[in-house]
């Protein structure tokens, strides 16, 4: 999960340095970073792809947190539950970002 989330904000922080957050020319910068910036299109498909992982390795640890009972300590359970929401939220806004097909028709 560790090693997940440190590739997640090291090609996150990579395609943020190329990436143009306006309505008009934000598809336009995400094509440029795959055909024009060295290497661009790998970290992209790493970064998507290693979302993929973290969240099958999210999901692995909720599994193991069932399987052994965590769910009786509530406070840690509660914060778990949290974060996960924090982090599906904040996918949800990676997914929307490149203002794509995808984006908005899901």
């Amino acid at each position: 999960l560790g090693l997940c989330l440190i590739t997640q904000i090291t090609t996150g922080l990579f395609l943020a340095m190329h990436y143009t957050a306006d309505i008009a020319s934000a598809f336009s910068s995400v094509a440029h970073i795959c055909r024009d910036v060295q290497y661009g299109w790998l970290i992209r498909n790493l970064h998507a792809n290693g979302a993929s992982m973290f969240f099958i390795c999210l999901y692995l640890h909720i599994g193991r947190g069932i399987y052994y009972g965590s769910y009786i300590y509530k406070e840690t359970w509660n914060t778990g539950v949290i974060l996960l929401l924090l982090t599906m939220a904040t996918a949800f806004m990676g997914y929307v970002l490149p203002w794509g097909q995808m984006s908005f028709w899901g």
